[in-house]
């Protein structure tokens, strides 16, 4: 197992020295955030990160993510064109060593919350979802951001794709999603790159957009669609959990030779769909942090890890769920899960 952390590339305020520094972390997770979704990236600039990387003893491993064209999960026409493109990036990422791509195939919006800086009693800020406020939001006036979203959007077009999406059930983005994986998998294999949708987050539909990687079933059901591993999953304990009729335990079972990526955080449940962000120990929240990372190691798990949305704290700010302090403290921890465990077997 390899701990990764998650950097926002030559822009970002956290450097790679300060990631260098964290004792446990070997994987750099990024990805190439000048190109808009569908095109073909710029090799020049996946070799500099590579070199960049290694240069501060790190290895860039992970792309999380390469974005699926809304066209794909649309099902138009044009889709075969973003897909062509999308088999030059695994060709190229392959090229320069990357072993596996994060990806998701939510419309439209990525992960989402109503909140992006609750005051915890610790003093401490969190992401936070609230059912009734995402309720209450339109996505066409609010000025609701989140370091996930494509916000290259205009209004218009945001108001044609959501138009776009009436049509579009959630069985109709299963074959969408089914047409994408018959065309990019045979490319994968050829370089020996694992492909890990993203779980939904969270994983229930929103807006009148359907959501389908979201529980047991769906993750059956994707391994279904191309029978081989390099077909697989991220495991988002966080995601996952915030369904609270899910048992991530099962989730991780069924997708046991399919998982090649997880996101590890906790979070704390209220109502049946409202959830804060807590600090990754399983004191903290709702999840049991060893259990799922010794059902993962139990069924064979030996992919990359690392700490998802962390909070802020020290006064620290910065984008939201992605400062240093806590995440760094979350890999520690995380590594100290895995050596408790590994080491336990041959007591």
């Amino acid at each position: 197992m390899k701990i990764g952390f998650r950097w926002y590339g030559f822009k970002d305020s956290i450097t790679l020295t300060q990631i260098r520094q964290i004792p446990v972390v070997s994987t750099i997770v990024s990805a190439v955030y000048s190109s808009p979704p569908g095109s073909v990236w710029g090799e020049d600039e996946i070799s500099s990160m590579v070199s960049t990387c290694n240069s501060h003893g790190l290895n860039f491993d992970v792309v999380e993510s390469v974005p699926v064209h809304e066209d794909i999960k649309l099902g138009r026409e044009t889709k075969k064109i973003h897909i062509e493109n999308y088999k030059k990036n695994i060709r190229l990422l392959a090229r320069h060593g990357i072993k596996c791509i994060c990806y998701n195939f939510m419309p439209v919006f990525d992960w989402l919350r109503s909140e992006l800086s609750v005051v915890n009693k610790d003093g401490s800020n969190s992401l936070a979802y609230v059912h009734e406020n995402v309720l209450s939001l339109n996505p066409l006036t609010s000025s609701l951001s989140l370091p996930g979203w494509d916000e290259s959007y205009t209004k218009k077009e945001l108001k044609e794709l959501l138009n776009a999406y009436k049509d579009v059930t959630q069985e109709k983005l299963w074959d969408n999603l089914s047409y994408f994986l018959t065309e990019i998998i045979p490319v994968a294999i050829e370089c020996s790159i694992n492909m890990a949708i993203h779980t939904d987050d969270p994983p229930w539909s929103m807006f009148g957009l359907p959501r389908i990687i979201t529980s047991v079933e769906s993750v059956k059901r994707l391994a279904s669609i191309v029978a081989h591993p390099a077909n697989g999953i991220t495991f988002c304990s966080g995601s996952f959990g915030a369904e609270q009729s899910n048992n991530l335990v099962e989730i991780i079972k069924a997708g046991a030779t399919r998982t090649h990526f997880s996101h590890l955080r906790n979070i704390k449940c209220s109502n049946s769909k409202d959830f804060i962000e807590t600090a990754h120990p399983s004191m903290c929240g709702d999840l049991d942090m060893y259990l799922l990372l010794k059902t993962l190691l139990d069924n064979g798990f030996d992919g990359y890890v690392r700490p998802d949305h962390g909070r802020m704290i020290w006064g620290e700010t910065g984008r939201p769920g992605y400062g240093l302090y806590d995440r760094a403290l979350g890999a520690t921890y995380i590594a100290g899960l895995y050596e408790a465990i590994t080491k336990s077997r041959v007591i």
